[in-house]
């Protein structure tokens, strides 16, 4: 028999995280879609919160910890061991308090202290004296640069060693929080001869000289987040800031970068999956006001035109969590979940867009307007189909894995 009812403890925390959620978030969701690079002030107080948690150990909530233990081993470490049993970690609470909180605001979500999508690529590669360093910071992820975008194989931002630093230089743009993190994970080259094999992820502190917010993005969605752009000139940072191996290694490519997209793209699911909520639990409240009854016990094509399309995008929305708890699950396990990261973000990302717009949709001119937060919605959710890799790239990913093709195979 397989339980998918959530542990007692994962209930508790994902409880919190909507009472967050629903206290903090959503009432202040469309002020700081009207201001956009205002800084949210209601942050202080989740950061407060947060680092309540996180010092009484009441939850698994902060900073890189939050997908890994200090002393729990990575796929990357030599001495990597197998957890034995069925556990439910880091990984599956990091996907559930990012569901609930963007069932309040994804944006507010994004900009939550201390839980960066950098926090996901420490917690997945660093070694345990890293994890000390910096398993409480808040950190960014930078790896999109003006040539590229989800080729992340394409990195032109150098990192060359000099003595005991490192020094970067390159330009990355839609870097969200960038401008607010206290340190940025750099995807970088240590050798543009290399190919994707010299690609590494280093952790520079956001005060590093030679770091600099050169502008901040005006965007369709998620305003209360700050995408910056950011520029590295000739800025240094200690020797074993390097997460994992400085070593490049060709027969393994880049993989211990890669296995970072492991951690996040469930993330960014479950994050979907959370707005995706949002709108389907506001689009039943304008339905049922608007007379028309949605039930379980009529075959679809017996009711209202209307019910019919919502149950459709209730089932999408099912399986986008499921699949979402599947990657995070094996992921806690120490299973390899490159392609259920794939399969959870590419369904998500899709199904967060479509139950969305189909929402404005049904509720006429109530969703267009501003008079409820669906409008609102339906712009965040394109983000989350885009970022951590588009629709495509988890699409292809999906077929190589399926079909056991390399990148070189199928392009």
């Amino acid at each position: 028999m397989i339980n998918l009812e959530l542990p007692k403890k994962l209930r508790a925390s994902a409880n919190q995280a909507h009472q967050v959620a629903q206290e903090i978030f959503r009432p202040a969701s469309r002020k700081y879609d009207l201001a956009e690079h205002e800084y949210p002030v209601e942050l202080d107080t989740m950061a407060a919160m947060v680092e309540g948690l996180s010092d009484s150990g009441s939850a698994d909530v902060s900073g890189a910890t939050g997908g890994r233990k200090a002393g729990e081993k990575t796929d990357g470490d030599a001495h990597a061991t197998e957890l034995l049993g069925n556990t439910n970690g880091g990984n599956m609470s990091a996907l559930m308090n990012a569901l609930e909180t963007s069932w309040g605001d994804v944006g507010l979500m994004l900009s939550i202290p201390y839980q960066g999508l950098g926090n996901a690529a420490i917690a997945a590669v660093a070694t345990d004296e890293q994890l000390s360093r910096f398993g409480k910071v808040w950190a960014a992820m930078a790896i999109t640069e003006p040539s590229f975008g989800s080729d992340s194989a394409a990195v032109s931002t150098t990192a060359v060693l000099d003595g005991d630093e490192w020094v970067l230089n390159g330009t990355k743009i839609f870097v969200t929080a960038g401008s607010r993190a206290t340190h940025i994970v750099v995807w970088a080259t240590v050798d543009k001869t290399a190919g994707r094999a010299a690609i590494k992820s280093f952790v520079v502190p956001r005060d590093a000289k030679g770091l600099t917010v050169s502008r901040l993005e005006h965007k369709l969605g998620i305003k209360a987040s700050d995408t910056a752009e950011l520029r590295l000139e000739d800025c240094r940072i200690p020797k074993d800031n390097i997460l994992g191996s400085p070593e490049v290694n060709v027969e393994k490519g880049f993989a211990g970068v890669m296995q970072t997209f492991d951690n996040t793209r469930p993330l960014v699911a479950g994050m979907a999956v959370g707005v995706g909520r949002a709108a389907l639990e506001e689009l039943r409240t304008v339905l049922t006001d608007a007379g028309i009854e949605i039930s379980y016990d009529k075959p679809a094509n017996n009711q209202h035109a209307a019910a019919a399309e919502f149950l459709r995008l209730e089932a999408d929305w099912e399986a986008a969590y499921l699949l979402s708890l599947r990657a995070a699950w094996m992921a806690d396990n120490k299973k390899p979940n490159s392609l259920e990261a794939s399969m959870s973000k590419a369904k998500a990302g899709r199904m967060g867009t479509d139950v969305t717009l189909k929402a404005v949709e049904l509720a006429g001119t109530t969703g267009y307007s501003q008079r409820t937060l669906l409008e609102k919605w339906a712009r965040d959710s394109k983000i989350l189909d885009i970022f951590e890799g588009t629709q495509q790239i988890q699409q292809l990913i999906v077929a190589r894995r399926v079909l056991g093709l390399s990148s070189d195979k199928l392009k």
